[in-house]
């Protein structure tokens, strides 16, 4: 028999898995009617574990992924979900018990020695017909886009070797695709991999380079001149790991290194910036500006004091969950023609959040409008984010949509109205967790004004772990 999950913050309430894989083929939409011009479906990726720790020790980015399909067609909508079967998925479902822990650096049961650490939970990226779950250590991992089924792993055509980040950039203009991997030497080392694949998935560009140290690199950014790579001061510190520290752990003894390259250039003319210790999980958007004769690149993130959820490099544990950061809206400016390494940085908005999004299609380009989910209310037990933002960074006015108390939002995405509509006129899609009811919905707002609430609400058959990300495909 199974033995229970722990009593972890990150295991309970709306973070613990769902144990069934479900098909319904026809929702019951309770709210509104879906909008005959959204057409597609909502990929959403995140940790479910299968079997609890195998100690007292749980890291909620280390679960089994699980990927959520919500599909829109003709006002009607359906819902599948999937474990990814991984290697170490497969392995353990066999077992019928756990194998690989979920802490970072946590043992091994006897029969998991050798496994892949492959968890696939973080991201769903649709790019040259294939459907890719993604962690950030490993390869890609294949999954069917109907039915989830898994396909297997995927390496472009074996032409390269893991880890990929689960964030990879796609060029609205030209489809290609950029991803980088750290840690590419093995474990410990600060080496990082830049690739970049065209539209149809060809690998056209590999190149490796070292950074400044070793960190948890989640995210990075691009422009469509420009790649920006951030190294901030969650660091990986072999000799520390050895010594029987944590993995990963938070220094700010060290700066943040902001490394910057143009894309037609080699990996051995990137600038390293410098600034003050903190942490970005995720960026909402970058781009390049040539005005005054000067050539500068903005970029505009969601900057953390200290990286949330992992340990101070003295071993001090950090607060067990999440509403012990807020992430902040920033904006940094580099000067690429400046003769210093420094960089800017403005607030954008006092509403902290975190899961920025925009409009695609201007991904890499100046733009205007931003999404993100942010907490308006006192932080309840298992309730990361109860309010979904829009932006208008040309003016800083915000709108937002609370769906009230016991509901808490996911991240949003934003779907175009159609494909020449203007740069964030269209609907964000998302799911809501309903305490009171112990599942969730789908939601849909128009982006007029999100504020008006849901154009439809659809309720999904069980409830979506609070997870990290997905996107959406439009129908063929």
């Amino acid at each position: 028999m199974t033995k229970p999950f722990p009593n972890n913050p990150l295991l309970q309430e709306n973070y613990a898995p769902v144990m069934a894989e479900s098909v319904a083929p026809d929702l019951v939409v309770a709210e509104g009617e879906l909008p005959e011009g959204l057409a597609g479906t909502l990929y959403r990726n995140g940790p479910n574990p299968m079997f609890p720790p195998l100690g007292q020790q749980h890291h909620w980015f280390l679960g089994e992924g699980m990927v959520h399909a919500i599909e829109v067609q003709g006002g009607k909508a359906s819902y599948r979900n999937r474990w990814v079967q991984t290697e170490g998925y497969v392995a353990q479902r066999k077992a019928g018990r756990r194998l690989i822990d979920t802490s970072f650096g946590g043992p091994r049961a006897p029969g998991g020695e050798e496994l892949p650490g492959n968890v696939a939970n973080t991201n769903i990226v649709w790019h040259g017909g294939k459907l890719m779950a993604l962690d950030e250590g490993s390869s890609p991992v294949a999954m069917d886009p109907v039915t989830l089924d898994t396909l297997g792993k995927w390496q472009f055509e074996g032409k390269y070797q893991g880890p990929m980040t689960a964030h990879p950039k796609i060029d609205p203009k030209t489809g290609e695709m950029m991803f980088f991997g750290y840690m590419a030497a093995g474990p410990g080392s600060p080496d990082i991999s830049y690739q970049v694949v065209d539209a149809a998935g060809r690998l056209t560009r590999s190149d490796m380079f070292k950074a400044p140290y070793a960190s948890m690199v989640h995210d990075f950014i691009t422009t469509d001149e420009h790649v920006i790579f951030p190294i901030f001061p969650a660091t990986i510190d072999v000799e520390r790991i050895m010594k029987g520290g944590p993995v990963i752990a938070w220094d700010p003894s060290v700066r943040s290194r902001i490394g910057i390259m143009a894309r037609n250039a080699g990996v051995d003319t990137i600038r390293w910036f410098e600034g003050d210790a903190c942490y970005v999980y995720h960026p909402m958007n970058a781009y390049t500006s040539h005005e005054g004769g000067r050539t500068r690149v903005i970029a505009d993130v969601m900057r953390y004091s200290r990286v949330p959820l992992f340990p101070n490099a003295d071993g001090s544990k950090a607060p067990p969950e999440l509403s012990d950061e807020v992430a902040q809206l920033v904006r940094w400016t580099f000067d690429l023609d400046g003769n210093t390494n420094s960089y800017t940085e403005e607030p954008l908005s006092d509403l902290g959040g975190e899961f920025p999004r925009l409009d695609e299609r201007f991904a890499g380009l100046d733009y205007r409008h931003g999404f993100y989910a942010a907490r308006r209310r006192e932080a309840e037990k298992g309730s990361p984010f109860d309010t979904l933002v829009h932006i208008d960074l040309a003016n800083g006015r915000r709108r937002s949509y609370e769906p009230g108390a016991g509901k808490f939002v996911m991240e949003p995405v934003f779907v175009p109205r159609h494909a020449r509509a203007a740069e964030g006129d269209g609907w964000l899609v998302t799911l809501v967790y309903d305490k009171a009811r112990n599942l969730s919905d789908f939601v849909v707002l128009d982006t007029g004004d999100i504020s008006k609430g849901p154009i439809a609400r659809v309720e999904l058959p069980t409830r979506v772990p609070f997870g990290f990300h997905g996107n959406w495909r439009n129908a063929a």
